[in-house]
């Protein structure tokens, strides 16, 4: 199953408005999703937040693997791991890691990443190869998840359409968000309010159309996905938080009486 983990990661491509006061998140927050093809459990992906430290500045270290399981697993082996390193005080990234195996097919990667300059140098391993290119004001497609949690929606109105630069593989692509409202979603905890969202990602490759992907997050400050659906060129797929710990904020169930 191709692409577990960036399926996951999509919502990063939100919102790009003035940064809050406070981080939303936390070291030691940790979220573990359930993908699934119908009643078929295809795999899990798993998100860690951890702390890290360069040239004396505080930074997060956070760690996101994706792998499939079960039948899907005999069929078509995922095991991907990805990781950001990103500054605390501005949350830009300086480093960016990817590991991946799908299906034989395998990545390995580092970007290095120069803010100040506007520059990322890419390392790739397998090819043995190196690269220097323009990058400015990027997030990675990791770093970005938590940058864009860190921002004031509250003013979103439905139909909005949002949109971020993010650095992946060798280039800088602009991605759209479109605000859809908000729902009431049924989840293994109870009830729980989130807002939806649309990306309108490009049809081919991975997905059938434009606007086939749909990301719930929850309406609270922590801002995590709950829920994401997506059609695929072969079948489609569903992705549920189906574990949490380590948030900064309440998470707001609604249990039923």
């Amino acid at each position: 199953m191709k692409r577990i983990l960036l399926i996951i990661l999509l919502i990063s491509t939100t919102v790009s408005f003035t940064q809050e006061k406070n981080i939303v998140f936390k070291e030691g927050e940790w979220l573990k999703y359930r993908m699934h093809y119908g009643l078929i459990n295809a795999g899990y992906t798993t998100v860690n937040v951890k702390g890290a430290k360069k040239d004396n500045r505080e930074a997060f270290h956070i760690i996101a693997k994706g792998w499939t399981t079960g039948v899907t697993r005999w069929f078509f082996k995922v095991k991907d791991n990805y990781q950001t390193w990103f500054y605390k005080d501005n949350l830009k990234p300086y480093h960016f890691r990817r590991r991946v195996n799908e299906g034989g097919h395998i990545i390995s990667r580092d970007i290095y990443f120069d803010q100040e300059e506007k520059t990322a140098f890419i390392k790739d391993h397998k090819k043995n190869k190196e690269k220097t290119v323009t990058a400015d004001n990027v997030q990675d497609m990791i770093s970005a998840f938590y940058y864009l949690r860190n921002q004031d929606i509250s003013d979103l109105k439905v139909g909005d359409e949002l949109s971020l630069d993010m650095f992946f593989d060798y280039e800088t692509f602009g991605f759209k968000m479109r605000y859809l409202g908000e729902d009431l979603l049924k989840t293994k905890f109870g009830k729980i309010k989130c807002l939806r969202f649309r990306p309108l990602v490009q049809s081919g490759r991975v997905f059938k159309a434009e606007e086939s992907l749909t990301v719930w997050i929850t309406a609270d400050k922590n801002k995590i996905p709950i829920r994401i659906k997506a059609d695929l060129a072969v079948g489609s797929l569903k992705a549920d938080l189906d574990q949490f710990k380590g948030l900064a904020n309440p998470f707001n169930i609604i249990f039923d009486n």
